[in-house]
């Protein structure tokens, strides 16, 4: 375990892409050292690579599949090796799939599930004693815990009912370790934007202009912004909608 002393340290789910890589981006631009994990091993292998050359900063990439348990315990001892401190935690992992209600799939029912939900309460509930530390040693600060939910947790969208559900559950669980924990310096927050230029949304680009999406970039400035506020300040949710005549809009 290397001694960072008053350095700042984060783990990143699904860090190697998309709004994760850009948060990783940001928070490496902040001093942060980091732990990306992923589940490919060349898009951690890349990301690592690039944030030490361009920042200079301490990074540790772990490969590792959402959707096993054994991996998420993996992924939540290897940073606490090698930290042994976590000032935020940002759960970036997710993955969605568009079928209507009628057409909806067990298999993928499950693997949305694993993903979206199971994984991020396991890994809280394990990085928990090491969030705890952190915010004692560092009460003015505490430390945090980001998810990157979706709108489509607070309004419903035709063809995202299993991928909304597992959101409104991240929602609901970041709520409710803010309320459990906050009192002892360690709150949650979860980013429920809508639709967001990466490549997850490429799908969309025959009937939503790239120009209409929100961009990685404004994702990746709230969450740096949660890491400015002091211990006394809990966020439960940042709902951040698309421009038009539709407030709750993905």
């Amino acid at each position: 375990m290397v001694d960072h002393g008053s350095g700042r340290v984060a783990l990143v789910t699904g860090g190697s892409r998309g709004i994760g890589a850009e948060i990783a981006r940001r928070l490496a631009g902040e001093g942060f050292a980091l732990t990306v994990a992923a589940r490919q091993e060349a898009g951690v292998t890349a990301v690592v690579e690039q944030l030490r050359a361009e920042f200079g900063v301490e990074v540790l990439g772990v490969v590792a599949n959402m959707a096993k348990d054994e991996d998420v315990a993996r992924l939540a001892a290897a940073h606490e090796e090698r930290f042994g401190r976590l000032d935020l935690l940002v759960l970036g992992a997710g993955m969605g799939i568009d079928e209507p209600v009628a057409a909806v799939r067990p298999k993928a029912y499950d693997l949305q599930l694993a993903v979206n939900l199971r994984a991020p309460v396991l890994l809280v509930s394990q990085l928990l004693p090491l969030l705890r530390s952190t915010a004692k040693a560092n009460p003015a600060a505490g430390a945090r815990v980001v998810a990157l939910a979706s709108i489509t947790g607070v309004a419903g969208e035709a063809g995202l009912a299993v991928y909304g559900a597992s959101k409104a559950a991240l929602i609901s669980f970041c709520e409710t370790l803010s309320l459990e924990e906050s009192a002892g310096g360690v709150s949650a927050t979860a980013v429920a934007p809508g639709y967001v230029d990466t490549d997850m949304t490429e799908h969309l680009r025959d009937r939503l202009d790239r120009s209409a999406m929100l961009t990685v970039d404004d994702v990746a400035e709230l969450v740096l912004s949660l890491t400015r506020l002091s211990a006394a300040a809990v966020v439960p949710t940042m709902v951040v909608t698309r421009a038009g005549p539709q407030m709750w809009r993905a």
